[in-house]
């Protein structure tokens, strides 16, 4: 019961990932406000279906739950998700960032339509949630209640290396993990965490890329539960000394991610001139360790 009598926001937890981090946060004790729209894969269509469904999973497991279907890349959807919480429970401890949706093409065929639609739901449906439940906690901060409060976004793999015929995705996902430490920057003075997950399962948005089936028997490596139980304990009181952090999960293996560092340098003191430079990027180049393949290269 680690996160006993938090009040919890899943994004996209209807299905796969989001619903595996709703059931396992009730499991836990918290109170759960789950949100999914209710899309197709591609984003399109709607239905308060799968959101209802965990609820009543969750109620099911003697927990309590609300749905929401509001859009988090919505400003006022986004503000009314952080209101059902505390119109509901009466407080927000945690909130997980978690939906999206893929449009994947090469980039020489990415479609604007296409662009815009991956980027509005990943990042701005990440920004919008967390600016409101910033708000509210800013406000609880200053009025002398110091929260204990905990912002987990998700990332993934195509944001940190980058994946062929993901684009859209990877410059979304890329944004996420620069937003999180900028934002765990901001936030400290708040009480406030802010962590972020690159997971890998099987779920709708993976399969179709990846050969994820689930094996006949033994450890399920690839089941969208295993990546929960990171998630829940970021959300916990627990973790006050994490921020600003990036891990990767899957399976049984956690591990921290390294960004983007100060490397190797060489200094003139002055302003070079173009012709001199090949030597200095090939000396750059020959002292770095190489970068990591992107994926599908």
């Amino acid at each position: 019961m680690i996160v006993e009598g938090r009040v919890v926001i899943v994004t996209g937890a209807g299905r796969g990932i989001g619903r595996a981090h709703a059931l396992a946060f009730a499991r836990e004790g918290a109170q759960v406000v789950v949100n999914d729209i209710g899309a197709a894969l591609d984003g399109s269509g709607s239905s308060g279906g799968p959101a209802q469904e965990v609820v009543e999973e969750i109620e099911a497991l003697g927990g309590k739950a609300v749905a929401n279907t509001d859009d988090v890349a919505d400003w006022q959807g986004a503000s009314r998700l952080v209101a059902a919480a505390l119109e509901r429970f009466g407080r927000l401890d945690v909130l997980v960032n978690n939906a999206g949706f893929l449009r994947d093409r090469m980039l020489v065929n990415l479609g604007e339509d296409e662009w815009d639609a991956v980027i509005r739901v990943h990042l701005k449906g990440h920004f919008a949630p967390m600016r409101h439940a910033a708000a509210y906690w800013r406000a609880e901060a200053k009025a002398g209640r110091a929260p204990e409060a905990r912002v987990i976004n998700t990332s993934s793999g195509a944001g940190l290396l980058g994946s062929v015929g993901q684009g859209n995705y990877s410059a979304a996902k890329a944004g996420i993990a620069g937003l999180t430490v900028v934002a765990a920057a901001e936030f400290a003075r708040y009480g406030v965490t802010v962590n972020a997950i690159a997971p890998a399962a099987r779920t709708r948005m993976t399969e179709p890329t990846f050969d994820m089936a689930a094996p006949e028997s033994g450890f399920d490596a690839m089941a969208p539960e295993n990546v929960s139980p990171l998630v829940v304990w970021l959300g916990s009181a627990e973790s006050a000394q994490v921020t600003g952090r990036v891990f990767e999960v899957d399976g049984g293996r956690v591990s921290l991610a390294q960004g983007w560092r100060h490397g190797v340098s060489v200094d003139k003191g002055a302003r070079w001139e173009p012709s001199e430079l090949g030597n200095v990027v090939s000396r750059l180049l020959a002292d770095s360790p190489p970068p990591e393949p992107v994926y599908g290269a």
